[in-house]
């Protein structure tokens, strides 16, 4: 059997997800829809759903908080977009994958489409599909060429869809095939910091139900499209241990391997806000006392956010760049969606700072490594605090407490470009923490729009 073989044996026949497995899905699951519902006012949601309506009309499902029907594709490509454009979305940090981005609006969407299903076969569908994308995430051992979240995601995507609609072992192997043909998303929007880089997550999304789509009519498509001579890890990866990756399936399920994010920003910049804020809280510093900042971080880490912060940065820029982050952090305490608001975009006391603080590279050869990374402070008195992270909140080894989880649920949830009652955010735990009970997912859609 071939590791692609593997692959899909374990999506088909998966049994007994363990209750660690299926906890740590439902706080997950209820963590994407909030920030979904943050990402509703973000620039661009709402007008993309009115293109969506410009290329087609249905009533297949409905993008999350403004409630428009929409075909399922169109709605996946929605509701994917609001879950990446802050960059709050839950990220499985040795796949460098954001492993719900892409499956979680999938599945929801087909799930509205089909009606009548039920929470516990919604939520295995969902580990399993999580399950896959970051299997294929971790099996890269090169730098990213391409955006992988968006890439091993739409195959995370097709995996859930084809184990909640109970394709055989050739169906989902055409669906895979499929979508391998449809892949879309470089790392060149995230070197800019453009709105494409969620785009390409709901690219991605839109796909994976095309993809299934066709493949249940009975569509030929490539059968090697992840090992091939021209398959994924020949194309999209530089290089691959994607047999030893699968001998993981069902020993160790990936979505308790994930790792909250505390902060609306890229993970890379997670490490260095975690340090400098720990340090702020035991020192008691202000941001007026800070002389300078010096940061030395993994080389992906580096890639990613190392870039120099600038006025008139867009939110997406200013996400990605450790400087303007931190200097958000160290004025308020803490970095929320506030601010990345024009107002704080243009604020000349957070450039200010920003500029005092330089990111390097360390030695860490690992291509996929965010951590460790070591923090120096310097004060203006001359006085010099130093941490070196190993590991970044938010991390399953050091965990966002249930009430932390919850507390940037609620906040979330009232961050929206529409107000939603406020009881439907209680409802909506209340029906995630008790997801067995749900007949028809259809009513957890009922509570976001």
């Amino acid at each position: 059997m071939s590791a692609t073989d593997a692959l899909i044996d374990f999506v088909t026949t998966a049994e007994d997800i363990p209750k660690q497995a299926c906890t740590a899905c439902q706080t997950f699951l209820l963590d994407s829809l909030g920030v979904a519902v943050a990402g509703s006012a973000a620039p661009w949601a709402d007008k993309l759903i009115d293109m969506q309506t410009q290329w087609g009309t249905g009533s297949d499902a409905r993008s999350w908080v403004f409630g428009a029907s929409l075909p399922a594709p169109a709605a996946a490509f929605s509701n994917a977009y609001q879950i990446h454009n802050s960059e709050f979305d839950c990220i499985h940090e040795a796949a460098v994958v954001h492993p719900m981005a892409v499956t979680l609006p999938t599945l929801m969407a087909v799930a509205e489409r089909e009606g009548n299903v039920s929470g516990s076969d919604f939520l295995a569908a969902l580990t399993i599909g999580v399950d896959v994308a970051c299997t294929i995430g971790i099996a890269a051992t090169g730098g990213m060429r391409f955006f992988r979240p968006a890439t091993a995601g739409a195959f995370g995507a097709v995996a859930g869809i084809g184990r909640l609609l109970g394709f055989d072992t050739e169906t989902l192997r055409s669906a895979m095939g499929v979508v391998y043909g449809q892949l879309s998303g470089n790392m060149q929007a995230h070197t800019e910091g453009s709105v494409l880089l969620a785009m390409q997550v709901g690219f991605n999304a839109r796909n994976a139900v095309i993809a299934c789509d066709l493949a249940a009519t009975g569509i030929a498509a490539p059968r090697d499209m992840l090992e091939g001579e021209f398959g994924y890890f020949k194309l999209f990866e530089e290089s691959h241990a994607f047999e030893a990756a699968v001998e993981s399936l069902g020993k160790v399920w990936q979505i308790a391997e994930t790792a909250h994010k505390p902060f609306p920003s890229g993970r890379a910049t997670h490490g260095v806000l975690d340090a400098v804020l720990e340090l702020q809280r035991e020192a008691g510093f202000s941001a007026t006392e800070v002389s300078r900042i010096e940061a030395r971080v993994p080389s992906l880490t580096h890639q990613l956010v190392a870039r120099t912060p600038q006025p008139r940065m867009t939110p997406n820029q200013a996400r990605l760049c450790i400087g303007y982050v931190v200097a958000r952090a160290l004025r308020n305490g803490t970095l929320g969606v506030e601010d990345f608001t024009a107002q704080s975009l243009s604020d000349p006391e957070t450039f200010s700072l920003a500029d005092k603080v330089s990111v390097g590279k360390d030695e860490n050869l690992d291509p996929s490594a965010l951590s460790p990374i070591t923090v120096r402070v310097t004060l203006q008195d001359g006085q010099t605090l130093e941490r070196t992270q190993d590991l970044i909140y938010g991390n399953p080894a050091k965990p966002m407490s249930r009430d932390g989880h919850l507390d940037k649920f609620r906040t979330n949830w009232t961050s929206g470009a529409r107000a939603l009652p406020a009881e439907n955010a209680e409802r909506l735990i209340e029906a995630i923490d008790n997801i067995e009970t749900i007949s028809d997912m259809r009513e957890i859609v009922d509570l976001i729009v």
